[in-house]
């Protein structure tokens, strides 16, 4: 009997799948069942006997994403210490790489959107999806060096860690010290509980660490800071072995719903009915900044990261493997729709136009680097061919 391997723990149908959502989202809130779906995700759900009261799209941003995040820092910690990015020689050209994917959209975004109220929108575009990145790689890079792959994955790792930065410094509002420090605390025990999960395997442990993980994020909610760094702190934590289970067992999950979920809950969102010169200078800076500053910071800062190699690092990528890399890059999504959520979280229309932004810049990045990465995938199978 053959096995069929589950498509969700892969990278091509997840990355479709959170285009689809996407897509039905936008679809969705422009059509006449706009208004029955924004009273769902603006009705309330509270947690009694806590001050825990938020609509259902700030469950989904602030509780199902904690989850998603929870993986992303399970996978960053072992890219961290068995991985891509375990040692300095491995860790620099990416980083040098990410650095520019960083820097050169945020100048982008200013030069065309730093005046007034929509000057705190510059974080947007600093983001890479892996999901959506690797998928694509894997959709139309058949042929490509594994050179290229490592590359594009220590990098989108190493955005992800500025992004997280971002949301935790950037967007902390009224800290409340007392509810953050009981959330380290609860981190804490959970780091502890994890380790004797790992010399024991007993269940009841399993059990106990899922009761502190959610009063860990819990506390973060209430402290002022995005509860998504509770997350990134309980996966940054647990002990190698359980972390690896837990992400084999939460993988399907965050593919198959929570990603789709906030896809279609962020994309929700009414296309404005003005002309394209009303449109805020933030959707124009987005747009812009997101699929021509990834490329260019990160082909940039690679091709300088690359004359500079330390002893002992991987062979150096030829110039048209760095640009596939870099439009790749330009695929913001999932963490630049959250920054573009909380960057413009008072102010209702720039952030809907904000959000268009980001996908309307990440659906040109993913054609693009379709484009691209196809051409480049066709040159190295026709040298194949040839030798």
């Amino acid at each position: 009997m053959r096995i069929t391997a589950n498509p969700l723990r892969g990278q091509q149908f997840p990355a479709a799948l959170l285009l689809a959502a996407a897509a039905l989202g936008l679809l969705f809130a422009n059509l006449p069942a706009h208004d029955g779906i924004a009273v769902v995700l603006d009705g309330h759900i509270a947690i009694p006997g806590t001050a825990l009261d938020l609509s259902v799209h700030e469950w989904v941003a602030d509780g199902l994403l904690a989850i998603f995040f929870l993986v992303v820092a399970i996978e960053l910690r072992h890219e961290l210490t068995h991985g891509e990015l375990n040692s300095l020689s491995k860790a620099v050209q990416p980083a040098i790489a990410a650095g520019g994917g960083v820097i050169v959209p945020i100048l982008i975004y200013l030069l065309i959107a730093g005046g007034g109220a929509t000057h705190v929108g510059w974080p947007i575009p600093t983001a890479t999806d892996i999901a959506f990145a690797l998928g694509v790689l894997a959709m139309f890079g058949k042929g490509l060096p594994s050179a290229v792959r490592v590359f594009l994955l220590a990098l989108a790792i190493l955005d992800d860690i500025i992004g997280i930065v971002f949301i935790a410094v950037l967007f902390a509002h009224d800290v409340d010290w007392l509810m953050f420090g009981l959330s380290v605390a609860a981190v804490v025990v959970f780091w502890a509980l994890s380790h004797w999960l790992h010399a024991t395997g007993h269940p009841g442990i399993a059990v106990a660490m899922g009761v502190v993980g959610v009063v860990a994020w819990g506390c973060m909610a209430l402290s002022g800071i995005h509860a998504t760094i509770a997350g990134v702190l309980l996966g940054l934590v647990m002990a190698p072995v359980p972390a690896a289970r837990v992400r084999h067992a939460l993988e399907p999950t965050v593919n198959g719903l929570i990603l789709p979920v906030f896809a279609f809950v962020a994309a929700f969102v009414v296309i404005p009915q003005v002309s394209p010169l009303q449109l805020s200078p933030a959707f124009w800076g987005i747009l812009i900044a997101l699929p021509v500053g990834k490329v260019i910071g990160i082909t940039l800062f690679g091709w300088l990261s690359l004359q500079i190699r330390l002893r002992g690092t991987a062979p150096a990528l030829v110039l048209p493997d760095l640009i596939a890399a870099g439009v790749l890059g330009g695929i913001g999504f999932t963490v630049s729709l959250l920054l573009a959520n909380l960057a413009f979280a008072t102010d209702a229309a720039l952030r809907d136009e904000a959000i268009l932004g980001v996908l309307g810049g990440s659906l040109i990045a993913l054609v693009l680097s379709g484009i691209f990465v196809s051409m480049r995938a066709r040159h190295y199978r026709m040298l194949a061919n040839a030798a």
